[in-house]
């Protein structure tokens, strides 16, 4: 059994990138999950355009999470016995692929392939969800209160689980008739996916679509907080990526101070923090648009292996990415940031600049870790 996996915010752009993925394949069916008021689950199933089943289930408990393991894995089970080869699910909005794949391959009977997990977007709205303060159920794309999430935070954990972004004009275009591919928010759109999704085939509505090219692993590896991937390709355009390594411990202080004017007016920052109150707890921070926070991960791993092992080990886990090589006497140690966001207002030499005067001096380096506060009390600052 093939499936592939459709996350969205938006159900027109859904509903454009299902059809498309319906055709790659010659015994291909196409379900339509959405998750209504009332825990009322909708439950449409095309075959070659034509619609041939509607259906509506109430779940005891109508949350996201329960429509993926009560609906769509049972739906994928039954139209696999039916003799599908290719299952197209696309997933209520606000559904992350993540957790799709994840109840998949723990709720089904038989063995599956995910071909693809897939992220429907209309690319002119991509800069306004960055910068939306409102939740997701604020904003009419779940039915759930307590889904807290914005959408900014949706799409950026979808960038890092999908192996491929398809761009559509969205239910916004629809309803005033905008024809929005081409359009200037339609090319800063796709600038920006570019930095915030730079591992991603972008599809747009005549664009080549790559079958088969999921990496459950690779997914995973993206998406462990703290781990820093940027676009190689660094040609000139209205966004950039400024990356940058500190080798020594951050005064907890001076990075309190210096984080808001890292975080102002940047797209997504995210990274891993080596900050001298906690030296042995790897901080992973992430901001995206007006959200900012910071979370420890565990030890560093030269706190859990020995230095001869370190290399080997970080990358048998993913802990280490790339863009930090395993350091002879700090190990996996280290601060390694990354900020996306405008070209006039990302200054590299300003970032560095801030970065580098939080290192802890050589006489602040022989203090002890108990001199310091506790690094997570930073985001109480921002």
């Amino acid at each position: 059994m093939h499936l592939t996996v459709v996350s969205s915010l938006d159900s027109q752009c859904r509903e454009a990138a299902t059809i498309r993925l319906g055709r790659t394949h010659q015994n291909s069916v196409v379900v339509l999950h959405d998750l209504l008021d009332g825990s009322l689950v909708l439950r449409r199933v095309y075959r070659d355009g034509r619609l041939f089943e509607r259906e509506t289930t109430v779940l005891e408990h109508g949350c996201l999470s329960c429509t993926v393991r009560l609906d769509v894995v049972p739906t994928a089970e039954r139209l696999a016995a039916c003799g599908f080869d290719h299952v197209v699910l696309g997933l209520p909005p606000g559904v992350a692929a993540g957790m799709a794949v994840a109840e998949l391959h723990r709720g089904l009977s038989r063995p599956a392939v995910i071909d693809n997990a897939v992220l429907a977007i209309d690319a002119a709205d991509l800069d306004d969800h960055i910068w939306d303060r409102h939740t997701l159920y604020e904003s009419g794309f779940t039915s759930m209160p307590q889904d807290e999430r914005t959408s900014g935070e949706f799409l950026i954990g979808e960038f890092g689980q999908v192996d491929t972004v398809m761009v559509f004009p969205g239910l916004g275009a629809v309803l005033t008739g905008d024809q929005r591919e081409g359009s200037g928010p339609w090319r800063i759109g796709l600038e920006l996916l570019g930095q915030l999704a730079p591992h991603a085939n972008v599809v747009g509505p005549a664009g080549e679509f790559r079958p088969g090219c999921f990496d459950h692993a690779e997914a995973a590896a993206r998406n462990r907080p703290g781990v820093v991937r940027v676009p190689l390709d660094e040609t000139p355009g209205p966004f950039r990526t400024v990356l940058h390594k500190t080798v020594r411990p951050l005064h907890p202080g001076r990075f309190r101070d210096a984080l808001p004017q890292l975080a102002i007016g940047t797209h997504w920052l995210r990274g891993r923090l080596w900050i001298a109150s906690a030296p042995t707890r790897r901080i992973a921070v992430q901001g995206i648009g007006p959200r900012v926070w910071l979370e420890s991960t565990g030890n560093w791993l030269a706190d859990s292996v020995d230095a001869a092992r370190g290399t080997e080990s970080a990358k048998e886990t993913g802990d280490v990415d790339a863009f930090l090589d395993w350091h002879p006497h700090h190990g996996d140690r280290g601060t390694v940031l990354a900020i996306t966001g405008r070209s006039e207002d990302i200054d590299p030499a300003e970032i560095r600049g801030l970065l580098d005067g939080c290192q802890l001096s050589e006489a602040e380096m022989e203090l002890d870790s108990g001199v310091w506060e506790d690094p997570l009390e930073l985001s109480d600052a921002l």
